[in-house]
């Protein structure tokens, strides 16, 4: 299925509430908000304003994602930061940036994504929901699962590698950022 396609079919059953901030962690992004508490700056303005995203956004603009993540969304995406990515073996995101490799790069920062405006309240809440562990469908077709270990949400991609949320509910005016230690890859 087209990307596009994806991006406008893809829906997800647990954003029905949006607020509560959130879980422990040590603050990777700030708010970005006016001053009636609306956020002014969209997913990417608030990714590159971080100091800590250069990588992500790199790819970003490297899979021509920059005008979706940008746009009207909403959409909730796990943020990987710098250090996440320098732990994946070397050479491999100087390798999925390069444009014969767009499509895969596409593949894995849309496993990033998910519809739909989600806090932490609504992760915590489809996890308890469902005993546990909730599956979640990402913009890539893909899907991750998060569980709760304390107050922290961790995310377990494809590849069985688990991820801690280290700051939730980073509002923005498009959607919702979820800073992350790690970066999700497909099984």
């Amino acid at each position: 299925m087209p990307f596009v396609n994806r991006l406008k079919t893809a829906t997800l059953a647990a954003a029905v509430a949006i607020g509560a901030t959130g879980f422990a962690g040590k603050p990777a992004m700030a708010d970005h908000h006016g001053s009636h508490g609306q956020a002014e700056s969209n997913i990417v303005q608030t990714a590159m304003g971080t100091g800590v995203h250069e990588t992500l956004v790199t790819a970003v603009k490297a899979a021509d994602l920059v005008d979706t993540l940008s746009g009207p969304g909403p959409f909730t995406v796990f943020a990987p930061t710098d250090t996440a990515f320098a732990k994946l073996p070397d050479g491999t995101v100087a390798s999925l940036v390069m444009p014969a490799n767009k499509d895969q790069l596409t593949d894995i920062l849309t496993y990033h994504v998910i519809a739909g405006n989600v806090s932490s309240a609504d992760l915590a809440a489809l996890v308890r929901r469902h005993g546990g562990s909730a599956s979640i469908e990402t913009l890539a077709g893909e899907e991750l699962s998060a569980r709760l270990s304390g107050d922290t949400i961790v995310i377990t991609d494809g590849a069985g590698r688990s991820t801690a949320v280290t700051q939730a509910d980073v509002r923005t005016s498009n959607g919702t950022i979820h800073v992350t230690d790690g970066v999700f890859l497909p099984g």
